[in-house]
């Protein structure tokens, strides 16, 4: 039972994942968020949904993500996809965190390249301010 799971993890993240680089603004990690208009207006119920449906969407992601450490497949970039999609309190720290990773960024890249799209951009990282104690 867990091979077969394995395998249909395995397939799926190698048809998920791409789709979802390519598809991923060059901006992502640049931009300021702001919250999508479409979840904004409507039904509360639908709004509701579309997050169930997101959050549901990432976990997986994120398990698979997780199983895919020690079996076949793409890992960190599922783990990567699967914090997208989550919302949790400091989420932003830690996608830029991942993404800064030297390997994560070229595989992302080189995904993007294939498919004729730019790179993706990384925001500048801000200088840490270290407090003299006086010492």
């Amino acid at each position: 039972m867990m091979g077969v799971l394995s395998i249909i993890v395995f397939i799926g993240t190698l048809v998920a994942i791409p789709l979802l680089v390519i598809h991923m603004p060059t901006d992502y990690f640049t931009r300021r968020r702001k919250p999508l208009k479409s979840l904004s207006q409507g039904h509360a119920a639908v709004r509701i949904l579309v997050l169930v449906f997101k959050n549901l969407a990432g976990m997986i992601f994120i398990l698979s993500g997780i199983m895919m450490l020690v079996l076949p497949g793409q890992g960190v970039i599922s783990l990567l996809i699967g914090l997208m999609l989550v919302n949790f309190p400091g989420k932003r720290d830690l996608e830029l965190r991942i993404i800064r990773q030297q390997t994560v960024f070229r595989a992302l890249n080189w995904m993007r390249l294939r498919a004729q799209k730019p790179p993706l951009k990384l925001p500048r990282k801000r200088p840490r301010i270290v407090k003299d104690n006086g010492a």
